[in-house]
């Protein structure tokens, strides 16, 4: 359950902007807003994690084939500066959640569809959930940014299938370690 009042509270906000931010949530799928019985934060399945990488897989090979195409050298630059890591031991888990998002949206600008970012943009988001909902069970976070190494290289090599390739996997992988964890089937490493 979400308490308006206590958002207010906290936020030092008036009911408005909670409101509408609670409103955008929902657009969002991240909050169910039931009329005269509250505001819930959205309930995530089994279903709904297969839907959203079903989703996700051929959006994000999309995307990554357009950026292959489209992509300019000052993308792959930034994507290169976000992913030089000196010390992986020291780099936190919400560092490298911030790497990986960071790698997508990248991608995302480079194949330069407004459309397809937007469906990107909240997919990825409704993923995000999942990996701070699961964090504390998840393997090892440094897996997912190295993929986006590999994804880079084929990237900046303009290698439009070895991309689509590797972005596959990295998303396959996600869901495969995040549909274990949803099923009781791993621990942290």
């Amino acid at each position: 359950v979400i308490n308006e009042g206590a958002l207010q509270a906290e936020l030092e906000l008036g009911r408005t902007p909670i409101r509408e931010a609670l409103q955008r949530l929902e657009r969002e799928q991240l909050v169910t807003i039931v009329p005269r019985r509250g505001n819930f934060v959205t309930e995530i399945s089994i279903n709904d994690l297969h839907q959203i990488f079903e989703v996700r897989m051929e959006t994000e090979a999309l995307a990554t084939r357009l950026a292959a195409d489209r992509g300019t050298a000052a993308h792959w630059k930034e994507m290169a500066q976000i992913l030089d890591i000196r010390d992986w031991k020291a780099t936190s888990d919400q560092v490298l959640i911030d790497i990986d998002e960071a790698c997508h949206h990248i991608i995302y600008d480079a194949a330069d569809n407004r459309y397809l970012q937007e469906t990107l943009s909240t997919h990825y988001t409704l993923s995000l959930r999942l990996w701070y909902l699961f964090l504390h069970r998840i393997g090892d976070m440094r897996t997912a940014v190295r993929e986006h190494q590999q994804i880079y290289e084929c990237l900046r090599n303009g290698d439009a299938d070895a991309a689509v390739r590797s972005m596959k996997q990295h998303i396959q992988r996600f869901q495969t370690e995040i549909q274990a964890v949803m099923l009781g089937a791993t621990a942290r490493h």
